[in-house]
């Protein structure tokens, strides 16, 4: 409930941002910084499904190809009450597993076939129903309503940034020049706090899908190991062509701890994720 909530302030605040910058320009800019991130949105919440699969290399799997993730999937979607996903393998020796899917009854579950290597039947089983309380908890929707809101908050700054530069010989002559150095200072600051809170959201719900999972697989330690082995795995084994713009997808980070995108990452760490799910089975 915690962290439901705080996903919800989280959204509030980037519309509180938005407001905020909107307010250079009025309800005009506001109306079509807001039209623009939202037509760019809605196309990537119906597609985006499709685009990343196809990216990855990802095979659709028939039951018989793959009966053990079959049946699992079944089982989790059964004691979830969701509609049995499209499964795909992706050809990969990283381990990692992410979700996608605009609601449960257009969804998809991608696993690498380095996670098949790397997991036992029951750690597997621990990282499906994570992915799997993804799309229970419309993570996705959530996902793309934030990216909506800081993706208009980034155009607004790109606009404010351009107004200030163009329009300050004008506002030099009549005093104004602190005005203008508050407007590109804005016009910066703006779109870096959007990106911290759409992170921040990201890794909220991350939080969220591996409590559920953890209740789904009936088993907090499965996702707990699970995710014991892939942080491993992903070190020796990382995704560093992936695409930054997905890794919020993967259950975990799929870039090396090398790589300077862990800085802004999307994802909890690793030991606190295992320690919360440790607390739950005690």
């Amino acid at each position: 409930m915690a962290n439901r909530i705080r996903t919800y302030l989280l959204l509030g605040l980037l519309t509180v941002i938005f407001v905020v910058i909107g307010s250079f320009f009025g309800k005009e800019g506001m109306y079509i910084a807001f039209f623009l991130a939202l037509v760019m949105n809605w196309l990537s919440y119906f597609f985006s499904d499709r685009i990343v699969l196809a990216m990855y290399r990802a095979r659709e799997v028939s039951p018989e190809e793959a009966p053990s993730l079959y049946r699992i999937v079944g089982e989790l979607t059964q004691k979830a009450s969701l509609p049995m996903p499209k499964i795909y393998i992706i050809p990969s020796a990283t381990p990692n597993a992410f979700a996608t899917g605009r609601n449960p009854s257009h969804s998809a579950v991608a696993v690498t076939s380095g996670i098949m290597e790397l997991l036992n039947e029951n750690e597997l089983k621990g990282v499906l129903a994570h992915e799997l309380s993804h799309i229970k908890n419309s993570d996705i929707l959530i996902a793309t309503v934030a990216a909506t809101i800081a993706g208009a908050i980034t155009m607004l700054a790109r606009m404010l940034q351009w107004a200030a530069l163009l329009g300050g010989g004008d506002d030099r002559r009549q005093g104004n020049i602190f005005t203008l150095v508050a407007m590109l200072v804005f016009a910066v600051l703006a779109p870096i706090a959007a990106m911290i809170v759409q992170m921040a959201i990201s890794r909220g719900r991350e939080y969220l899908a591996d409590e559920g999972g953890a209740k789904l697989s009936g088993n907090p330690l499965y996702l707990a190991n699970a995710l014991r082995k892939l942080a491993m795995g992903v070190q020796a084994r990382p995704l560093n062509n992936a695409n930054p713009s997905t890794a919020h997808m993967f259950i975990v980070a799929p870039f090396s701890g090398r790589s300077i995108l862990n800085l802004f990452s999307t994802h909890p760490p690793i030991e606190e994720r295992i320690k919360r799910l440790e607390g739950m089975a005690f």
